[in-house]
């Protein structure tokens, strides 16, 4: 039985079943205080809860039509997406993205996907999707000695001059942090021509999910703020979200320094796995804009996992191919 969670639902009952940051009591109430309408179901057995979904509806500009965001839940039976299919035709969407957090390799995954493909219901890949296929993983189960034991030498090597050279890391998970983040973090995406999410979104997630999901890390040397990590913790595992960096002391591989202590700090939580957030695939191509950013993190010993990918519930397919149309067209011009 699905049915819709209330507002005064037990928050420690729902993130019991929710298996990733974005599918947090905490997660929906940042996207409401942006503005975002969110609606919360739970997969029932009788009273007992079995899964949970926090989706988002986004409103289209100048028309009354909505796209709808599932991100990184379990994936959903073919009664839940009926459920959201008759939801969404009634709120005028257009489709629903779905992007679980689901490992391909999982035979029971490929089962309820094999379900779900050979259902009425029209989902198909997405042509944009928002996460990559591919994450990287790193167990935390293990000892410190084999984590750095396992390393790329590279990584290892930069570490020690890092910490020979001064470089000391700091958890500023107030403020003062966040201050630093934010100007480490847009420097980085204007240094590198990244148009991620603005000032007033950070700040929101910052002042909703702080000590409680999210934690930042600061890199210094001589109190100069080197490299910055926001990191998630949730549920036994920890999660590279945001980072970022200044051009000064490059030399000094501060961002390696980090990326450890980052590692370390999440095994003290009680941390069992670290999840790199987004990846290339293991053969990936070097020439690739984010080749840089996937050796880095592959450095660190970690295993590639391609999760079972992005896809769209159509449910408008007019607005659909119309909407498409559009993105193809957003997306020339920007690159222009």
């Amino acid at each position: 039985m699905i049915k819709i969670i209330e507002e005064n639902f037990s928050l420690l009952k729902f993130n019991q079943k929710a298996q990733h940051p974005l599918q947090s009591w905490q997660w929906g109430e940042v996207r409401k205080k942006m503005g975002i309408e969110i609606l919360r179901i739970g997969e029932f057995d009788k009273e007992s809860l079995k899964n949970v979904f926090t989706i988002s509806f986004h409103k289209i500009p100048f028309v009354p039509l909505k796209i709808g965001y599932l991100p990184r839940s379990v994936l959903p039976s073919v009664e839940t997406l009926n459920f959201l299919f008759k939801y969404g035709k009634r709120n005028n969407s257009i489709f629903i993205k779905i992007e679980p957090y689901e490992e391909k390799s999982n035979p029971a995954v490929r089962e309820r996907w094999g379900e779900i493909k050979n259902s009425k219901f029209k989902i198909v890949n997405s042509p944009h999707p928002l996460f990559p296929n591919w994450t990287q993983i790193l167990d935390l189960t293990k000892s410190e000695e084999e984590l750095l034991k396992k390393m790329h030498h590279k990584t290892r090597y930069n570490i020690r001059l890092a910490q020979k050279k001064g470089v000391t890391v700091k958890n500023l998970s107030n403020d003062e942090g966040f201050k630093i983040f934010s100007r480490l973090y847009f420097d980085t995406c204007k240094r590198q021509n990244y148009h991620g999410h603005n000032f007033k979104y950070h700040q929101t997630v910052w002042n909703n999910l702080k000590n409680e999901i999210a934690h930042i890390l600061i890199a210094f040397y001589n109190n100069e703020p080197l490299s910055v990590y926001q990191i998630w913790i949730f549920k036994k595992t920890a999660y590279y979200v945001y980072g970022g960096s200044s051009e000064k002391y490059r030399n000094l591989m501060g961002a390696n320094l980090l990326m450890w202590e980052a590692i370390r700090f999440s095994k003290n939580m009680g941390a069992k796995k670290f999840d790199m957030w987004g990846s290339l695939p293991p053969n990936y191509n070097f020439n690739h804009p984010w080749a840089g950013f996937t050796r880095f993190k592959q450095g660190y010993g970690t295993n590639f996992i391609e999760t079972i990918g992005s896809y769209d519930l159509i449910i408008n397919p007019f607005f659909y191919s119309i909407y498409n149309l559009i993105f193809k067209v957003r997306q020339f011009f920007l690159r222009m």
